[in-house]
């Protein structure tokens, strides 16, 4: 593999750790501290906030003085904001970590500019689907599980956010060492978008993304509906602990990361974009309104010791088997989506406007997981079923905006002739 998709990957990797690593651990101790369970989805919420207001300027930044120093500082950032993870022992500084952390996770929008500008369109949904859904696929597949591990092994918080900590200096070597500037040609007229709300918003006047821009949108809200609610579901109906928490995790991510790395070459062949976005859309829906309705079985019978504390319950191959179901779903539909919109996104911008685009679409998705857990708390009181079955509801709705986007503004990959016609 180039070394620059390495190192890009990893970049995307460590990024996505920030979110995944602490899945498992934020509401156990969270509760130590004195937070709710809607406190902790808020802490989600302010996360994803910091990412849509500054994926646009890191885009934009990124497309006036190249991609690397954006990847470098960021990294700095994020760095920093695990170190105060590390030490939070108050719901101020939770808050604050998560703040940092969004601050300097939005420049994965320049990781895929970097990925545009080293790669032909026609090869774009396959290296997106293979760095960023592979990233994706992987920080789930070895994030909860590693944090659900060190948390409860090795010394609590401090020694999970410290572990992050060092990620990212080796994620700085490599970008420092290895990774050259890929924007070669920087406009250095280019305004840097410092209004984040209101040009995320007129950029829906732009009829070559808007559609794609709200399908993302949409899918990533239904999508974090699952995310931030999946953990207390687990806890509370199936009562997972904190390690099996981790392990199911692990599971969603590498049945993501095989779907992304291996599955996204195969589907673009087999069903093309148009097919894939359609399927994409149904399988997602599927898999979150199914999610609630593994059956509970043998979990239901818990029991504790003399000290009132649960004694765990191991993890029952049905249970496991029957959990598949609706991840197999989700990976595969996510699989479809996510490199379909983006490739579609990267060949209708222009060369010097890849940055800016990618942070808006970043934008979107990270405004979709503001909405999504500021929907999934309220949802969750009233039924702990209903986050996964609204998000799933309002993906299938969604197929009209699909139907309707193919239909009136699609513009089909363009295949160069070979040299024999």
């Amino acid at each position: 593999m180039d070394r620059r998709l390495l190192i890009l990957w990893f970049t995307i990797f460590i990024d996505l750790i920030g979110f995944t690593l602490f899945i498992p651990v934020v509401p156990y101790f969270a509760g130590a501290i004195g937070a709710s369970d809607a406190v902790v989805m808020l802490s989600a919420a302010l996360f994803s906030i910091m990412v849509f207001m500054c994926s646009p300027i890191w885009g934009s930044v990124s497309d006036r003085y190249g991609r690397r120093p954006v990847i470098m500082v960021s990294i700095l950032i994020s760095l920093l904001s695990y170190v105060v993870f590390a030490h939070a022992t108050t719901i101020f500084l939770l808050f604050l970590s998560r703040f940092l952390t969004g601050i300097g996770s939005g420049n994965i929008a320049a990781a895929q500019a970097y990925i545009s500008d080293i790669t032909p369109p026609k090869d774009r949904a396959k290296r997106i689907g293979l760095i960023v859904g592979a990233s994706f696929g992987m920080s789930f597949a070895v994030g909860p599980a590693i944090g659900g591990y060190i948390f409860h092994h090795f010394g609590g918080i401090g020694s999970v956010g410290y572990f992050a900590v060092g990620l990212c200096l080796l994620n700085l070597l490599g970008v420092a060492f290895v990774l050259p500037e890929s924007n070669t040609s920087p406009d250095t007229t280019r305004a840097i978008n410092f209004k984040p709300f209101s040009s995320t918003f007129k950029s829906l006047r732009d009829l070559r993304f808007r559609d794609l821009f709200l399908i993302g949108f949409v899918y990533i809200t239904a999508f974090s509906m699952m995310n931030v609610s999946i953990t207390f579901l687990w806890m509370q109906r199936y009562h997972l602990t904190v390690d099996q928490t981790g392990l199911m995790f692990s599971a969603v991510g590498l049945l993501s990361a095989f779907s992304q790395g291996a599955l996204v070459h195969v589907f673009n062949r087999l069903w093309g974009e148009r097919r894939m976005l359609v399927r994409g859309c149904v399988m997602v829906g599927l898999g979150l309104a199914a999610m609630p309705f593994v059956p509970v079985g043998d979990r239901a019978n818990v029991a504790y010791d003399a000290a009132g504390r649960m004694i765990p319950l191991d993890l029952s191959l049905a249970f496991v088997l029957m959990s598949l179901v609706p991840m197999i779903l989700l990976s595969m539909g996510n699989a479809c989506l996510n490199p379909s919109l983006v490739s579609i996104l990267s060949r209708k911008a222009d060369a010097k406007e890849q940055g800016a685009v990618m942070g808006q679409n970043q934008g979107f998705g990270s405004l979709g997981r503001v909405v999504g857990p500021v929907m999934a708390g309220p949802l969750y009181v009233m039924g702990q079923s209903l986050p996964f079955v609204v998000g799933g509801t309002i993906m299938l709705g969604t197929l009209w905006l699909i139907f309707n986007y193919l239909r009136t503004n699609y513009t089909p990959l363009e295949v160069a002739p070979s040299s024999a016609d």
